[in-house]
């Protein structure tokens, strides 16, 4: 049975969400999942420093044969749409410079892969995600969304 572990990551310049599935044949198995949060004192060059830390550790630590990162979504916000422009290019150069494969999905994909709707409110996400993949508590929200993304990819490749 061909088996294929797949990071997902929802970027967020104050807490970053990351989840590990491993697709085997054509079931999804939760590897691990958590939340990485920057301390507000820090500045955005430090909570930059922090996510490809992080990311780039739980990469060389699980070695995912595939990524997956949720786009940056369209925000009224200009300075916090590129503050989480800046998280997500945090963790993809992480990510790259391990040379695991990258894909990008649009919020709503992800949203649609996991319950059907793009337009899915968070905790629907969250509640789907728990049930596709057999968890007995649903995840923390970040944990969640990047579940989600890795769940979205590792259906893509069936």
């Amino acid at each position: 049975m061909i088996s294929t572990l797949v990071i997902g990551i929802d970027p967020g310049s104050r807490a970053t969400g990351w989840g590990l599935v491993r697709l085997e044949g054509r079931d999804l198995v939760l590897v691990d999942c958590g939340v990485i949060r920057m301390a507000p004192e820090l500045d955005l060059a430090e909570r930059m420093m922090t996510i490809a830390d992080r990311i780039g550790a739980l990469v060389d630590e699980q070695h995912p044969a595939e990524a997956a990162v949720e786009d940056v979504f369209v925000s009224r916000d200009p300075r916090a749409a590129l503050k989480l422009g800046q998280a997500r290019g945090a963790a993809l150069a992480a990510i790259a410079s391990r040379h695991v494969r990258v894909t990008a999905y649009s919020p709503a994909k992800v949203k649609s892969a996991v319950t059907g709707s793009g337009r899915a409110a968070k905790s629907q996400v969250q509640r789907m995600v728990q049930a596709v993949l057999g968890m007995d508590e649903p995840p923390a929200q970040d944990a969640a969304d990047a579940l989600a993304v890795a769940i979205c990819h590792a259906r893509s490749l069936r």
